[in-house]
Parts: structure tokens; sequence; C-alpha cells
């Protein structure tokens, strides 16, 4: 049936009350958000399990015990034989990424990042086993790496395992699978605000109630599983800071542009590292062991460096450490973590940051004039967090929900966007996206709304819309294609009406090739060679609906018609009139105008005249 022959309550397949509303959500969130209390209770339960399986294991290889209560690998006394234990873990977990899945090496979120670009959402599900077990061996073994990136990796495929058991988009699978990476670190930490600032700033590349509320319903879900599971928060907490000075502010900014540099730095090592393993003539699979040497040395060195170290980061935050020791600890946590996460070994990365920027901060806190050096190593974590993962508000608010030290919010801030802003002017890429740069995927970070979602048809219009009557014949349009009819000749299809100007059909130039080919006189009428069955869009609608009526019916151009008279044109959209909107958009970015200041003092042309920005 033509849409011009519908009832008016169903003239278009978009014009519901959410295509005109602020967001595009429909009561499948609802759905979502039930889905999302089980994928939450999952990504807690998988969070249990893995720290459990890491006391076991920590405690089977460093103190030949059964036993799955807490221990720390810094307090044991194998001696010289240390370094074996990390090898013998790499060598384990070389055998499990060769024959088991390659998806198992690196530190969880990349992969995490790939599936939701690339994979359609879609986890195998032998990942969502050997992930979690490679990383238990690792970090059970002495690896410097934390639990949270595999337990967001294995929360998003139980996630995604989850969801495909249901008639899901790729979209709403996406939400699933990012809804159980946000439990896993949620129950971890007993952080739901920040797990879901991840979720929003690194996994779901949208703001949308859609993905939000389903994925802050699984968080939350986790949180309250983590009281029963695993303790309540606050994991770290410390004496609350009395309310920062000017002069502490002023501070926490050159903590955080001392963290961009680390965090430029880091990245730097780590993937210098990466590429000197690439160039051994030997198979990736042995590469976690020679990392693992390399682990086992320095622990011998400075045996902080081993293991997931809560203990040590509670420390920092508590000015506990001081001196020598941050120095050692930096240099030491920085060299060892870089080689093992180059070598490509299973392993989590906010760990590791915190123990770095926390050593960093502190260390840097014995020369400020101002603030306790457990204060700049909570700055220096949340700042190069930002830094590293690009993502400030998480650092910001994660360190906030480690403590409940509410006063140092604003300092955290200072920090974590000084520390932005450094590595985004130094570094093409974070730390996480590079992985997947180098496997040829580039991502852009940067949200913004789509100007197809700004705009209405009525804006990028065209109003002089080719019409012919309904009595014209094939021939007589030709000619006028042939004599460049200026309202014509310019468009690719041409609108019909008929004798009261009320809109009947459409025809394209393949049309008339077609019916040239049938009728070589074209004495067909026009009406009779195009199409009558018409999809529209109307002056008022969402440019982005009228796109997606192109796409789904496969056509390049449609009638503007009004709402209460989809008879009546009033103009014609076609592929040139979208590129318009977009043409408006890069003139915005692309070319500056001296403004009314600049024209008062005389400095440039005309404030209406548009100069083109110098690229490098």
């Amino acid at each position: 049936m033509s849409i011009l022959n519908r009832p008016k309550n169903m003239q278009s397949e978009t014009e519901g009350a959410h295509s005109m509303g602020d967001f595009r959500t429909d009561r499948r969130v609802l759905l979502l958000s039930c889905l999302a209390v089980p994928v939450g209770a999952i990504g807690a339960c998988v969070a249990k399990a893995l720290l459990w399986l890491i006391a076991v294991i920590t405690n089977l290889f460093f103190f030949h015990c059964l036993s799955d209560s807490p221990s720390l690998p810094e307090q044991n006394h194998l001696g010289a034989w240390l370094p074996v234990v990390p090898v013998i873990g790499a060598l384990i977990i070389g055998l499990m990424a060769r024959f088991g899945s390659e998806k198992i090496r690196g530190h969880g979120i990349p992969e995490a990042l790939e599936a939701i670009l690339l994979g359609r959402s879609l986890i195998n599900p032998k990942v969502a086993i050997l992930k979690p077990l490679s990383s238990a061996i690792s970090i059970g073994t002495g690896g410097p790496f934390g639990a949270e990136g595999p337990i967001i990796m294995t929360g998003g495929a139980f996630g995604s395992l989850f969801a495909q058991l249901f008639h899901l988009s790729a979209a709403e699978r996406k939400t699933l699978l990012v809804a159980g990476a946000a439990a896993g670190m949620s129950a971890v930490f007993a952080t739901p605000i920040a797990a879901v600032l991840l979720a929003v700033e690194l996994l779901l590349f949208e703001w949308n109630p859609r993905s939000f509320i389903p994925v802050a319903v699984a968080s939350m879900v986790a949180a309250v599983l983590r009281i029963p599971l695993l303790g309540a928060g606050p994991m770290f907490p410390v004496v609350p800071h009395a309310a920062l000075t000017s002069g502490e502010l002023a501070a926490a900014l050159l903590v955080g542009l001392a963290a961009g540099a680390g965090s430029w730095l880091l990245t730097n090592l780590v993937y210098a590292f990466e590429d000197l393993f690439q160039k051994l003539p030997i198979h990736w699979m042995w590469w976690p062991a020679l990392g693992a040497l390399v682990v086992g040395v320095g622990g011998m060195i400075e045996p902080k460096v081993l293991g997931v170290g809560y203990n040590t980061i509670h420390s920092l935050m508590n000015g506990e450490l001081i001196g020598a020791l941050l120095i050692g600890l930096l240099i030491a946590k920085a060299i060892v973590w870089s080689v093992a996460l180059g070598s490509g070994t299973s392993g989590g990365v906010l760990a590791p940051l915190l123990i770095i920027g926390g050593s960093l901060g502190a260390l840097l806190g014995h020369w400020l004039p101002v603030g306790e050096p457990g204060l700049w190593a909570m700055v220096g974590m949340a700042a190069i967090m930002g830094g590293t993962m690009r993502s400030p508000f998480t650092g910001m608010i994660f360190i906030l929900e480690l403590t409940h030290d509410l006063n140092v919010l604003p300092a955290l801030f200072i920090g974590t966007v000084a520390a932005l802003g450094f590595t985004v002017l130094l570094l093409r890429r974070s730390i996480l996206t590079e992985k997947l740069a180098r496997r040829g995927q580039h991502i852009s970070r940067e949200y913004s709304v789509d100007v197809f979602e700004l705009m209405r048809v009525g804006d990028v219009m065209d109003a002089n819309v080719p019409i012919v009557p309904v009595e014209m014949t094939v021939a007589e349009l030709s000619k006028r294609i042939a004599k460049n009819d200026p309202v014509i000749s310019r468009r690719q299809a041409t609108l019909i009406v008929d004798g009261e100007q009320r809109l009947a059909g459409i025809i394209t130039r393949g049309d008339l090739v077609a019916a040239l080919e049938n009728s070589p006189a074209g004495n067909v009428p026009v009406l009779e060679a195009g199409k009558t069955a018409l999809v529209v869009t109307f002056p008022d609608e969402i440019l982005h609906d009228a796109i997606a009526k192109m796409l789904k019916h496969d056509v390049g151009r449609l009638p503007v018609v009004k709402r209460d008279q989809p008879d009546h044109v009033v103009g014609y959209l076609g592929r040139g009139d979208i590129l318009s909107a977009r043409t408006r958009v890069h003139e915005e970015e692309e070319l500056r105008s001296s403004g009314p200041i600049g024209k008062w003092a005389g400095i440039g042309r005309d404030r209406d005249a548009a100069v083109p920005i110098d690229k490098p």
C-alpha cells in the first residue's frame, strides 16, 4: 500500500512520539533493564570467583599451601627460587593462549572494545572461561597486574553470552556486554558509579538512556551483592582531609601535569617493549615467560611489585610509604609492569596505574609546600588513570569511591583534567586504543551529537522541486532533460503531480532508461513508467529519520510533503542535500572569522569573511 493511501495516523514509519523527543529510547529499555539484573549478579559472582582463584593460586605457588585466605606474594620466603614462580605461570598462559584462544592475551579492555566495535558484541564462550583462569594464574604467580581488566572482559563475555540467549540486536547485546563489564568492576572495587562512568567513557561509545540505564542497573546489582560476597566498601578507607586550600588546588595542577608526563612515558614504554618482543626470533607463546623472568628479578629487588598490590595502594593513600622506597617502587613497578604487559601475558591495568600514579604523587608531595603525601598519592592515582586511559571522570570518581574522601574531589578533578590535556596533546592514542590501532582498527573517542540528529529536513531540502504532470510522456521528459532544464536536469528523479498538484508518483533516470528500452518511441506516460508506492518525509522530521527511510527502502531521494497533507509537495530531499548538512558543520569547524572585537580593532578581514585554518 502506498504511504499516500494510508490512514493519516499511519503515514510515516517514524511518526511516533519518540522521533520528536530528546531521546530515541523506547520501552525495550525496560526489557534490557530486567535482563541487566541477572547480568549484574553474574558479574558479581565472576568477580568473587576470580579473586578467590587468585588467592588460591597465590597460596599454592608462593606458600605451598591450599588456602583461599588473602595473602601477599611479597611476603614469600622463596629466595633465589622466586623468579621460577612467575615463569611457570607465564608458560601455562602461553600454552593456554596458543592452544586455547589467543584473545586471552593482553589486559582485557582492548579485547572488549574489539568485540563491541567489530564483533557485533559476540564473545566466544571459550574466552569467558580461559580469560579469568589465565589472569588468575598470571596474578597468582606474581604478575604485576590488576584483576579489574580481566574481570571487565570476563563480565562482558558473560553479559554477551547471556544476551545471545534472547533475540536481541547487536546494539542491545552491546549494552548487556558492557553491563557485565561494569558489574565486574563494581563488585571488585565497590565503585558502582565509576564503573558506569568507565562504561560511558570507554566502552559504550554513546550517551543514551537505552544503554546507560541497563548498565547502571547491572552495576548497582553487583554493588549490592558485593556486600555478602566480598564485604562493604570503601575498599581503601582513609582519614578524611579537610577542605583544600587554593595552594593545594594549585599544587594539584602540578601533580596532574607530572602524571600526564608519566602517562606519556608509560604508554611509550609498554609499546616499546611490545615492539622489542615482536622482533624476537621465537614464537609469541614463549614471550610471557621471558617477561615473567623480569617480573621475578624485579620481585627480588622490590617485593611490592608482585601481585595486585592492593595493600600497597592503601599504604600510599595513607602516606605510609616515603623516601627512597617510593623511588624504588615507582621505577620497579613501571618497568616490570611494562615488560610483562608488552610480552602479551594476561592482566589488568588499573591497579598497576594506581600504584605508579600513587608513588609519583607521594614522591612529589615531599617537595610540595602544601598538603601531605597521602593526598598527592590520591591525586596522582586519579590523574594517571585520566591521562593513560583517557577517562578523566572515571579516574576522579574511582578514587572518590575507593576512599569516600569527598573533600579531595576538587583536587582530583584538577589533576585528571591536567593529565588528560597533557596526553591528548602529546599522544595520538591511549594505552588501550593503541593496541587496536596496531591491529589496523582506529577508534575515535570524541563524543558529539550527530548533526543529522540536530537538523530537520526543512533545513536542507530543496524547495525548488522538479515536478512534471501525470499526462507527460517519457519522451517529453527525456527531451526536457536533454535540453538541460534548470530544475529537472539537476536531479536524478522527478516528482509527478496530478491536475490539482497532488503528489502522484516519482520517476528516476533509471526508470526513464528502462521505459525507453521497452518502448523506444517513449509514448508511455511518466506515471506508468515511474513508481506510485512512495516513501515520503516531512519538513519537521529529523534528518536522521529521513536517512533511515532512504537506507531501509534503498532509495536515494524523498519527496517532502506536509505532515497534515501527505499529497502536498513542499520540497525534495536528495543525497546532495544531506551532504550539505555536513558541509555546514565542516565550515563551522574549519573556517574562522575575525569577530566583532577584531573588526573594531582593525585586525584581520571583515568579520563575516571566513578565514581557513592553517593545517599542519
